[in-house]
């Protein structure tokens, strides 16, 4: 899967840009704040409907514009050109356009243009709480499975729907209504089963992409690991997924009542993630937390292409500012690597990645203030 081409009409700071990427390696050069990231961004948009910055399209409307659009052109591995738009009009929401056919739900784009994100934020992935890895895990698996995304959408609306009901309950100090309670309930076991056998299965195919992706970024002097373990707790026997739900369902029903939330399912899991015996969390140094991230993403992208059986559009936002000489040289060998597919890079300074670039074809896209692109970038490795 690679993007041809990109038009932004008043998203973030491009009043009107119009960009063209090559099918292996791009960088777009420029100074902090002149749009590089909202391009990366944009294409983002254009695969999953959103910014990976913000789930707001208000934010991402430019100041005093009536409405954004983003038109890309994709060229598949097996379906050949697709032509994408994605339009937002404050009041009227926001709606997809593939091959000029609109889409009826957002959630249908999830998953036809397999996308995978690197960031300097990445590190958060092993040093913040599990909501940031339940949504990593999320995005990977919905991006993979359609039936995993549909089951999580319809686990959110029960989960919703339970809440406001013990909340509204809690609120009026009386017990919630039990018919309305047991059929959240169920709706909320149905679907959170299905997504707990699916996540298992996730982490045991993904556990041998991350040890595989993490040695080619670094030594690799104890195992990576990742391990989910839901719904634990001590006495709840080790039976079917659904059944152990009930039962602990049934053991938090008075905490529930009491605090208004649902404390029992998928919402409040977590991804444990060890180096040997370690937890990175806890004991892993910067460069570690970096590293591990850094794996984390590459391992991604090898679960995307292997699911999907496309390969995944990589974005990498200045993500070289944090690295060291050796990781950067590295890193640019694997995108160069028949591995990885096409890429699109920002990089605020030039002489960050120069050194590094011998032997490697890079399409240079200088980015100037107010958005602006070159319209006739380089072609050839070198940035000076």
């Amino acid at each position: 899967m690679i993007i041809k081409s990109l038009h932004l009409k008043n998203y973030r700071g491009h009043e009107e840009s119009q960009v063209r990427f090559d099918d292996r390696m791009n960088l777009l050069v420029g100074a902090n704040g002149v749009g590089k990231t909202n391009i990366l961004e944009a294409v983002h948009t254009l695969c999953l409907s959103r910014s990976f910055l913000t789930s707001r399209d208000r934010y991402v409307l430019r100041k005093g514009a009536a409405l954004y659009e983003v038109e890309g052109v994709f060229e598949s591995d097996h379906r050949g050109e697709i032509k994408v738009r994605v339009a937002f009009m404050p009041g009227e929401g926001k709606k997809v356009f593939i091959g000029g056919s609109s889409l009826e739900r957002m959630a249908d784009l999830v998953g036809r243009f397999p996308i995978v994100v690197f960031s300097p934020d990445d590190h958060k992935l092993t040093s913040e709480g599990p909501e940031v890895r339940r949504r990593f895990l999320d995005n990977i698996v919905s991006q993979a499975s359609s039936l995993y995304l549909d089951n999580l959408l319809r686990y959110r609306k029960a989960l919703k729907q339970r809440n406001e009901l013990l909340q509204t309950s809690r609120k009026r100090r009386q017990q919630p209504d039990s018919i309305l309670l047991s059929s959240w309930t169920e709706e909320l076991i149905r679907y959170g089963a299905a997504i707990i056998e699916d996540r298992i299965e996730f982490v045991e195919a993904f556990s041998i992409h991350l040890e595989k992706e993490y040695s080619r970024i670094a030594d690799v002097v104890e195992r990576p690991s990742i391990q989910y373990e839901p719904l634990s707790d001590q006495s709840a026997p080790s039976e079917s997924v659904e059944s152990r739900y009930r039962e602990l369902i049934q053991l938090k029903s008075r905490h529930e009542i009491d605090r208004g939330m649902t404390l029992v399912g998928p919402h409040r899991d977590d991804l444990d993630m060890f180096l040997g015996a370690l937890p990175v969390r806890r004991y892993a140094s910067q460069g570690q937390h970096r590293t591990f991230g850094m794996a984390l993403k590459l391992a991604q992208y090898a679960y995307l292409r292997e699911r999907t059986e496309e390969m995944p559009i990589l974005l990498l936002d200045d993500i070289f500012d944090n690295l060291d000489p050796e990781r950067i040289t590295a890193f640019l060998d694997i995108l160069g690597s028949d591995s990885i597919g096409q890429s699109i890079t920002t990089a605020a300074r030039k002489e960050i990645v120069h050194n590094h670039l011998a032997g490697h074809d890079c399409h240079t896209i200088p980015v100037f203030a107010g958005g602006k692109v070159d319209p006739t970038p380089e072609e050839s490795p070198s940035l000076s």
